[in-house]
């Protein structure tokens, strides 16, 4: 069991060139009993973004706040607090803060997924 709070988390910084601004915190991994799956909280600062990449495993993010736009295969797809996508596996794919302030999303990926 594990119950925490997200202030006492250590921010990893998105360390990828075509990624600016972005950065999470792991929330429940395998180091917490949950094999092999990984549930971040993803943090988009103003202007920022995350890569635009692709990957053999899909990922489950849930939007919870700031305004943010989801490239998935060429199509852009608006999101705010509520909305929720699933990123097939192999698919070209990339977040954008697209509003003011902070855009946040929980982002869940298999074990092999969570690189940093």
């Amino acid at each position: 069991m594990s119950v925490g709070n997200i202030k006492d988390l250590n921010k990893i910084d998105v360390n990828h060139p075509s990624a600016l601004n972005a950065s999470m915190k792991v929330l429940v991994s395998p180091n917490e009993g949950w094999a092999g799956y990984v549930m971040r909280h993803v943090e988009v600062e103003e202007g920022g973004y995350t890569p635009k990449h692709s990957h053999p495993w899909p990922h489950i993010n849930y939007m919870i706040e700031g305004e943010g736009e989801l490239f998935i295969n060429g199509k852009i797809n608006k999101v705010t607090p509520g909305s929720y996508a699933y990123v097939p596996s192999d698919s070209l794919h990339q977040f954008r803060n697209a509003g003011k302030g902070l855009f946040k999303f929980i982002c869940i990926v298999p074990e092999e997924g969570h690189k940093v």
